[in-house]
């Protein structure tokens, strides 16, 4: 009977069967014509709490920032196919096909860009999907947690979780009052199993610290039924039972975004990254955790290579650095395949404009399963390090015990990115990162296991208000550029200003310099930048002992 049954099946593939296989697919659109929506109504788009982020960053809200034009969306329904999640920042649609034969009828509109498949016909339930959550499961409740916590002096009885803060200084902000108050953070993964009942959560739902949910692998979905994954993950952020588990923002706020479907690995999660990223910045999320990666799938036509882990080529590495362009500070797992044959950083950890979090251990020792990556000039991966080997963290049913994985070294990282920004509300995503890994214990000697290594929160709150970072009026426009662009200097810059555009591997690729008075209009221009290949550029301008990077990003007119 087997037999027989086997054998009906392969007649149905081979006779065209698989064509009616549900699959998604991501439909590109040309434009953002006649749309309803214009940058001078953001709040149509965009909560209050989003635009006053750009506000307070200096950042503008552009074309990009509008939603899909929904007529184009009314149209692709039209052909017969169900539409997941629209795209923003991509400007396109996720669609779900079971007749591939309505393909061509939305390729030939006329604002369609391209049709491209993101799931695969052959994917497989708990191949390398549930794997890399196995990875960090398998050691839960094994581990044996120190616990240094002394018996007073502290604003909280951390109980075993004392290390994984400690070891960050973090409990210095948390007793000087900044524990996350006012911040929001969005936190991107599998589900949110028993986050809604769960005893360690008890205050984050009775001072209605859960801002709200959303579920883009199934639309309308309910988060905390779905994966256990990220209610550990949030665990070690928003946990707060004394004694046992104090996470690093106890009082932060929080968004629960899932866009992670655990039992497959398809690239389709990349784009449903992106959008939970899309919702973070217009819900007004001042952090980002995702405890996430992208390395190979279920069908070898979608792998990354350690090649493509050069912080601007994957959909999710993509979408990390428009996050962070919106002012948000973002910390993601660096990966936990350090001990298997890929080794390096995932995607989206290796974009540009994030913080990539590697694990250690409770001495803070390179934990061997942490993902390795670059030290290439400026462009480092991964960028720091927490403890992330035998971090204390709740369960689902409500028991504490350890786990190990970059899953937790993040999550323990962005709280305490929240109470930084809580202590220094001023300070732009850039200026905030760039003090956090200023603050590291190996920044003058990065490497590829730790970058730039454990960084010492309480130092980045002195660095940030000593003024070492303040910002500098640089601007640099248009960005992105196509053949030139502007660099309009600070007013109080003067004497040598030297202007380098560097690729992602560390060539310079343009540079110039120019001798500058006070008293403002000093703009350099950098010409003739046609030949230059697309894709992500730093621009670093040193003057005296002051430098600034930017980032710029080179398009096809």
């Amino acid at each position: 009977m087997k037999r027989i049954l086997t054998t009906v099946l392969f007649f149905f593939v081979i006779t065209g069967f698989s064509q009616q296989i549900p699959q998604k697919y991501f439909v590109a659109f040309t434009d953002k014509n006649g749309s309803p929506y214009s940058i001078d109504n953001p709040q149509a788009f965009l909560t209050q709490r989003a635009i006053d982020r750009r506000i307070a960053q200096g950042i503008p809200i552009i074309e990009q920032d509008l939603p899909v034009n929904p007529p184009y969306v009314t149209a692709v329904a039209a052909t017969g196919v169900q539409v997941f999640t629209q795209c923003k920042w991509f400007n396109g649609v996720t669609v779900r096909v079971t007749d591939t034969a309505v393909l061509p009828s939305i390729s030939a509109l006329p604002f369609v860009q391209s049709v491209t498949r993101v799931t695969s016909y052959n994917s497989k339930k708990s191949s390398e999907g549930d794997r890399k959550f196995r990875l960090e499961e398998g050691l839960g409740k094994t581990g044996n947690p120190i616990n240094k916590s002394p018996a007073s002096g502290l604003s909280y009885d951390y109980g075993p979780s004392y290390n994984q803060i400690h070891l960050l200084n973090g409990d210095v902000l948390h007793n000087l009052g900044f524990r996350g108050q006012g911040k929001v953070i969005a936190v991107l993964d599998a589900g949110f199993n028993g986050a809604d009942t769960n005893h360690v959560f008890d205050s984050l739902r009775a001072n209605n610290q859960i801002l709200g949910t959303r579920d883009f692998v199934e639309p309308g979905g309910n988060v905390y039924i779905a994966h256990p994954h990220g209610a550990m993950v949030l665990s070690t952020m928003g946990g707060n039972t004394p004694g046992q588990l104090i996470g690093t923002a106890p009082k932060a706020s929080y968004w629960l975004i899932r866009t992670e479907d655990a039992a497959t690995e398809n690239i389709v999660e990349e784009y449903n990254w992106v959008v939970g990223a899309e919702m973070a910045d217009s819900v007004g999320a001042d952090v980002i955790n995702s405890s996430l990666g992208y390395t190979q799938f279920d069908n070898g036509w979608m792998n990354h290579t350690c090649a493509d882990m050069n912080g601007s080529t994957n959909p999710s590495s993509i979408g990390a650095n428009i996050a962070a362009s919106k002012g948000i500070a973002i910390s993601i797992s660096a990966g936990n395949e350090g001990g298997t044959s890929w080794q390096c950083v995932s995607s989206p950890s290796d974009a540009l404009d994030v913080l990539s979090i590697a694990a250690v251990d409770a001495s803070g020792n390179y934990a061997g399963f942490s993902s390795t990556g670059i030290v290439n000039g400026s462009y480092v991966k991964p960028n720091i390090a927490s403890q992330g080997q035998d971090a204390y963290l709740c369960f689902p049913d409500g028991s504490f015990g350890t786990g190990s994985g970059t899953s937790f070294s993040s999550p323990i990282n962005a709280g305490m990115m929240a109470c930084l920004c809580q202590a220094e509300p001023t300070i732009d995503q850039y200026h905030l990162r760039l003090a956090i890994e200023q603050s590291a214990s190996q920044y003058t000697h990065p490497d590829s296991l730790l970058g730039y290594g454990i960084p010492d929160y309480a130092k980045a709150v002195q660095i940030l208000q000593v003024g070492v970072l303040k910002k500098t009026n640089i601007q640099a426009y248009p960005n992105p550029f196509i053949n030139d662009f502007a660099v309009s200097l600070d007013n109080q810059l003067t004497g040598n200003i030297e202007i380098s555009l560097i690729s992602v591997t560390g060539d310079i690729v343009k540079q110039t310099s120019r001798t500058v008075v006070a008293g403002g209009g000093n703009t350099i221009n950098m010409n003739n930048l046609s030949a230059l290949a697309p894709g992500l550029y730093i621009l670093k301008i040193s003057a005296g002992n002051v430098t600034e990077y930017l980032h710029m990003v080179r398009i096809e007119k």
